[in-house]
C-alpha cells in the first residue's frame, strides 16, 4: 500500500469520530459472559451524574482504557462496566437551583413531583459526562451501562440494608452528627472538609452558685459562645492541681438563670485554656460522649436551619447562630463575664458540597455498625487477597478501618434511595422490608409511613462491583467477572468507597471485590498547584482534546503517570506529545513508499544486517517493558519505553540505517529484507501505542498492507494466552531491559521541550546523542542477544560524536566532511570496519579513513573527540572560516554575556527575591543557569578554534 493513503498531516478530529464509531458498530467493547478466554474485568468508579469530565476524570478513564485494551490485546475476555451515580446531594442542590430560576421550592412541589422533576433534569441532561468519556477514548461495555438508581441496583439496595438490619448491623438512634443547614442534611464524617480559619478563643467566667458579685468563678475558653446556651454541666481533670481545693459544686450558666453541676473527668486536656471544659452534649461529639457517662441532660439550642431555638432565651431565639454569637459577645462584655479574649487558628469543618459551616448537631438518625464489617475488609488486604498499588497507601487504609466510628447512612433529602422503613401510625410497629407492605405486620392497620429520609449515596456505591452485574442473582456475569481484576481510583475516595466496597462485597459476595486496588495522584497544573477555579489555572479536558486529539493528551497524561507523584499538566506538555503523534505519522508514511510485503513470513535470518538484528532485538525489548510496566501499573515507564524506542531508535537511527537498503541501494535481496524488518516493526510498535493512542494507532494499522482487520483484533507479541506479570510484587518489580527507561524521568528527558520535537521531516532529521546506553563496553552481553546492543551502541555514538562536532563548529548538515579515526582496540577497528558505509551514511561524510593508534600525520585543524577506545578527527580544513567563526562566537558571547549580567541584577535585589512570585523568581534562576551554561559552552568553542588557528 502507498503512503498516499495517508493525509501529509496527521488531523485527528474526524480520524476520532470515524474509529469510535467503527468500534461501537463492531461491537468489540462488549464482553462474553461464557467464555473460554481469560476474564478481565473492571468497573468504572461512576461519576456523579452532575458532572462534567475535569482532569482528574480524564487521567482515570486514561489508566483504566490502557489496561482494558491492553488486555484485549492479549486475548482476555474483557468487562469494563461503565456507569453513573446518581449523588444524592450534589443532585439535588443543581436541580433546586434550577427550580429556583422560576421561582420555584421543592416545598412547594412536595415530595413525588421534585422526584419527578429530578428524573426528567437527569434524563435530559445526566449523559454529559458519558459522552466526554467517549471522546476521550473510553471502551466500555456501554451496552452494560448502568445507574446507581435504576431497578436493579435499587433492588440490591434494599435486600442489602434489610439483611444488615436483621443482622443486628443497622440500628437507628440518637447521635451528634454533622448536619450542614444550607443543604438540611446529615453528612458523614469523610463528607466534612476541614479549613484552617483565623477565629478566637473566647475565655468566659461562669459564676460560681453562691458568688454574691459574679466575679468569682470558674472561666472556660471556647470558640463557639453561642452554644452556651446549651451546656449542661462544666467539667475540669481530677488531677489538675489548679482545682484540687476546688470546694463548689455548681455554676451558673451566663445568659441565663440556669446552674449547671461542676463535673470531673479525666479527658478533660488540662493544657487546653484554663483547664475547665464547657459540656454541651447535644453540639458536641466529645461532649455527647460525656453526657452519657454522667447522665447530663441534651439541650438542642440550635434548629436545622442553623437558627437559635428557644431554649436560648429570649433575647436570642430566631437568631441565625453566627449574629447569636455577635449578640451574646455583647452582652456577655456588658455583664463583665469576658475575661480575655486572644487569635486563634483552627480547623472548621465545611460541607463538601455547598461549603457552608457544618454544625455538630443531635440528631436521630439511622447508622451502620461499622467495625464487624471492617476487620473482614482489612484483614482481607493484610492476607494478600486484595493489593493496594502503591502500597505506602496501605497504612491510610489500614488507619482508618482499624478506627472506624459506625457510619451515619441517612440523609435527609429527596432524592436517593428511600430507607425501607415503615411505621405503624396505630401501634408503633417498626418494619422494614425489600417489598413496601401495605399494612402493619403487627396490626393490619393500613396507617403506616415511609422513613422519609434517604440512603448516603456511597450506600449505593458500596455495592457497585456485584450490584451492577446482577446480584442477588446468581448471573452468568458475577461467575465470570466476579471478584474484578482491578480497580483505578484516586486516593480521596480510598475510605468513601474502597473501604466501603472492600466492607460489603466480602460481607455479601463472600470474596473481596477486586485483586488489584491502583490508587493514582492527582492532576496538577504546571508548578505543581492544585486546579481551581478561583486560581485560573483550570484546563479544561475537552478543550485540549479540540486543539490537540485525545491520542497525544491521554499519552501526556500516561508518561506523567508515575505512582506516588502527582501529574503535573500544562497544554505546552500536550502539544509536545502531540508532535509525536506526527512523528509516528510520518514514519508510516515514510515506510509505506516502499510496498511493504504483505505476508508476515520471515526472510532469513542470514540475510538480516547488523541494524536490522538491532532493531529487532531492541523491538522485543521493548515489547517486554511496555508489557511489564503496564502488567505492573507503571505506565509512565511503560509510555516512556515505547517513546524512546519509537522516536530515537526506529526513527532516528533504524530509518536512517535502512535508507540505503530501502532505496535498492545493496540489492534486491537487502531491499526486500529491510521491508519485512520495516513491516513488523511498524506492525508491533502500532500494537505496543494502542493501549495509549488508540485512533491513530487504528489509523495507520488500516495502511498496512501485513495485516487484517481492526488493531482492536490484534494480539499482542509475546502475551498470546501467556500468564501475566500480576501478582510478582509491584513495589519491587524488575522490567524487562530496564536499562530503557534509566535517567527517563520526564523532567529529565527533555520531553517538555517542543523543539525537540518540532514536525521535522525524517528525510532530513538531525540527530543528537541519543544512545540509550551509554558506556556500555564493546561485546558485553547486555541481553540474551548476545552483544549486538553494545556493538550498536558504538557505532551509533561514533555517528552522535561526529554530529556533536558539527553541531559545535555551526558546520551545515550538508557538508561533507573527512574523519580519520585511529585506535589500538581490534574490535573497534573491526567494527568501524565492517561499518564504514553505515557510519559515512548517517555522518555525511565525504571519506573515512582507519588506522592504528599512534598516527602522526594528524591536520592540526581537525576538531578531536574520543568515543570508547577511538579518538575521532575531523577536519576543518576549508570546512569553517576561523576568522569568521571567531568573530561569531564572540558576538555571541557578548550577547550571552549581557542577558547574564541583567539576570544576576535582579537575583541580587532583594527587594525582587522578597517580593515576586515564587515560580517567577524560579523561572529567573533557571534562564540564568541556562544563559551561564551557553556563555561556558561558547568560550570553550572559542578556545577551540584558537587552539587550531595556532
Amino acid at each position: 500500500m502507498s503512503s498516499e493513503s495517508l493525509e501529509k498531516g496527521y488531523e485527528p478530529s474526524g480520524i476520532e469520530e470515524k474509529w469510535y464509531s467503527y468500534w461501537l458498530e463492531k461491537g468489540f467493547f462488549s464482553a462474553k459472559e461464557k467464555s473460554d478466554r481469560k476474564a478481565y474485568s473492571i468497573v468504572i468508579p461512576p461519576p456523579n451524574v452532575t458532572g462534567v469530565l475535569h482532569m482528574g476524570h480524564a487521567l482515570n478513564i486514561t489508566i483504566q482504557d490502557i489496561l482494558c485494551r491492553y488486555r484485549r490485546l492479549c486475548g482476555d475476555n474483557v468487562l469494563w462496566m461503565p456507569g453513573t451515580d446518581h449523588a444524592g446531594i450534589a443532585t439535588q442542590n443543581v436541580v433546586e437551583k434550577h427550580l429556583a430560576l422560576e421561582g420555584i421550592t421543592r416545598d412547594h412541589l412536595g415530595r413525588d413531583k421534585f422526584v419527578e422533576e429530578v428524573w426528567s433534569w437527569k434524563n435530559n441532561y445526566g449523559g454529559a459526562i458519558i459522552n466526554q468519556q467517549k471522546r476521550l477514548g473510553a471502551s466500555c461495555d456501554w451496552d452494560r451501562e448502568r445507574f446507581t438508581m435504576d431497578q436493579g441496583l435499587s433492588d440490591a439496595v434494599r435486600k442489602v440494608f434489610v439483611r444488615l438490619y436483621r443482622d443486628g448491623l443497622i440500628y437507628q438512634g440518637q447521635y451528634i452528627i454533622n448536619w450542614c443547614p444550607r443543604c438540611r442534611t446529615a453528612l458523614a464524617d469523610l463528607e466534612v472538609e476541614h479549613e484552617e480559619e483565623q477565629g478566637f478563643l473566647y475565655h468566659i467566667r461562669y459564676p460560681f452558685e453562691k458568688s454574691t458579685t459574679g466575679k468569682d468563678g470558674l472561666v472556660v475558653a471556647t470558640t463557639r459562645p453561642e452554644t452556651l446556651f446549651g451546656d449542661t454541666a462544666v467539667a475540669i481533670n481530677p488531677g489538675d492541681e489548679r482545682y484540687l481545693k476546688l470546694t463548689e459544686t455548681r455554676v451558673r450558666l451566663p445568659l441565663t438563670n440556669r446552674l449547671i453541676p461542676i463535673i470531673k473527668d479525666e479527658y478533660v486536656d488540662m493544657s487546653f485554656g484554663t483547664g475547665v471544659l464547657k459540656v454541651t452534649p447535644a453540639h458536641d461529639s466529645n461532649d455527647f460522649n460525656l453526657g452519657e457517662t454522667h447522665g447530663l441532660e441534651r439541650i438542642k439550642v440550635i434548629d436545622d436551619d442553623g437558627i437559635m431555638t428557644d431554649q436560648a432565651g429570649e433575647l436570642f431565639t430566631g437568631l441565625e447562630r453566627f449574629e447569636c454569637r455577635k449578640k451574646a459577645l455583647q452582652e456577655l462584655e456588658a455583664l463583665g463575664l469576658i475575661v480575655k479574649t486572644e487569635p486563634l487558628k483552627h480547623n472548621v469543618g465545611h460541607c463538601y458540597r455547598c461549603k457552608a459551616v457544618v454544625e455538630p448537631s443531635l440528631s436521630k438518625q439511622w447508622f451502620v455498625k461499622a467495625a464487624p464489617l471492617a476487620k473482614v475488609a482489612s484483614d482481607a488486604v493484610r492476607n494478600g487477597e486484595t493489593r493496594i498499588i502503591p502500597q505506602t497507601w496501605e497504612k491510610t487504609y489500614f488507619d482508618w478501618l482499624d478506627n472506624i466510628q459506625d457510619w451515619c447512612i441517612s440523609r435527609q433529602i429527596w432524592w436517593g434511595h428511600r430507607i425501607p422503613v415503615w411505621k405503624c401510625m396505630e401501634c408503633d410497629q417498626i418494619m422494614v422490608e425489600e417489598e413496601d407492605p401495605a399494612s402493619c405486620s403487627l396490626c393490619a392497620s393500613t396507617d403506616i409511613v415511609q422513613e422519609s429520609d434517604v440512603l448516603d449515596t456511597w450506600f449505593s456505591s458500596a455495592l457497585w462491583p456485584f450490584s451492577t452485574m446482577g446480584w442477588p442473582d446468581d448471573t452468568d456475569l458475577l461467575k465470570t467477572f466476579y471478584p474484578t481484576s482491578a480497580l483505578v481510583t484516586g486516593f480521596d475516595i480510598l475510605f468513601f468507597w474502597v473501604a466501603r466496597m472492600m466492607m460489603m462485597g466480602t460481607r455479601f459476595m463472600g470474596a473481596v471485590p477486586f485483586r488489584d486496588v491502583y490508587i493514582h495522584a492527582l492532576v496538577r497544573d504546571e508548578h505543581g498547584k492544585k486546579m481551581s477555579k478561583s486560581k485560573g489555572n483550570v484546563i479544561d479536558p475537552l478543550k485540549v482534546i479540540d486543539n490537540y486529539g485525545a491520542d497525544a493528551f491521554r499519552f501526556t497524561l500516561a508518561v506523567f503517570a508515575a505512582q506516588g507523584r502527582d501529574v503535573r499538566m500544562s497544554e505546552g506538555r500536550v502539544e509536545g506529545y502531540r508532535h509525536f503523534v506526527n512523528k509516528l505519522w510520518n514514519a508510516s508514511r515514510f515506510a509505506l513508499m516502499h510496498s511493504l510485503p504483505t505476508s508476515p513470513d520471515m526472510p532469513l535470518e542470514t540475510l538480516f544486517s547488523m541494524t536490522d538484528r538491532w532493531i529487532l532485538s531492541r523491538n522485543r525489548s521493548t515489547l517486554a517493558a511496555v508489557a511489564g510496566g503496564i502488567e505492573n501499573y507503571r505506565f509512565n515507564e511503560a509510555a516512556g519505553a515505547v517513546y524512546h524506542f519509537v522516536w530515537h531508535e526506529f526513527c532516528d537511527w533504524y530509518l536512517e540505517a535502512s535508507k540505503p537498503a530501502l532505496y535498492g541501494k545493496e540489492g534486491d535481496v537487502r531491499c526486500d529484507t529491510a521491508k519485512w524488518v520495516l513491516a513488523k516493526v511498524l506492525r508491533d510498535i502500532l500494537v505496543m501505542l494502542h493501549p495509549f493512542m488508540p485512533f491513530v494507532t487504528e489509523e495507520l494499522w488500516q495502511a498496512l498492507p501485513m495485516v487484517q482487520g481492526s488493531i482492536m483484533e490484534a494480539r499482542y507479541p509475546g502475551r498470546e494466552d501467556k500468564p501475566s506479570m500480576e501478582n510478582q510484587g509491584v513495589e519491587n518489580q524488575e522490567l524487562t531491559d530496564t536499562s530503557l527507561m534509566e535517567n527517563q524521568g520526564v523532567e529529565n528527558q527533555g520531553l517538555t521541550d517542543t523543539s525537540l520535537m518540532e514536525n521535522q521531516g525524517v528525510e532530513n532529521q538531525e540527530l543528537t546523542n541519543t544512545s540509550l546506553m551509554e558506556n556500555k563496553p564493546i561485546g558485553e552481553d547486555v541481553t540474551e542477544h548476545g552483544d549486538i546492543h553494545g556493538q550498536m551502541t558504538f557505532v551509533f555514538d561514533l555517528v552522535s560524536a561526529i554530529r556533536n562536532i558539527r553541531a559545535e563548529m555551526n558546520i551545515q548538515p550538508s557538508m561533507q566532511l573527512n574523519v580519520f579515526m585511529e585506535t589500538a582496540d581490534e574490535k573497534e577497528r573491526s567494527l568501524i570496519q565492517e561499518n564504514s558505509s553505515l557510519v559515512r551514511n548517517l555522518s555525511r561524510l565525504d571519506s573515512l579513513l582507519i588506522a592504528h593508534q599512534g598516527r602522526e600525520d594528524i591536520p592540526s585543524t581537525s576538531a578531536t573527540t574520543v568515543v570508547c577506545g577511538t579518538t575521532i578527527h575531523l577536519s576543518l580544513k576549508g570546512v569553517i572560516d576561523f576568522d569568521k567563526e571567531e568573530q561569531r562566537l564572540g558576538k555571541e558571547i557578548g550577547k550571552v554575556t549581557k542577558e547574564l549580567v541583567s539576570l544576576c541584577r535582579r537575583l541580587s535585589n532583594e527587594s525582587f527575591l522578597e517580593k515576586a512570585p515564587e515560580d517567577v523568581v524560579e523561572n529567573v534562576k533557571a534562564q540564568q543557569k541556562m544563559l551561564q551554561e551557553k556563555s561556558d559552552t561558547l568560550n570553550s568553542h572559542l578556545e577551540r578554534i584558537r587552539n587550531m588557528r595556532g
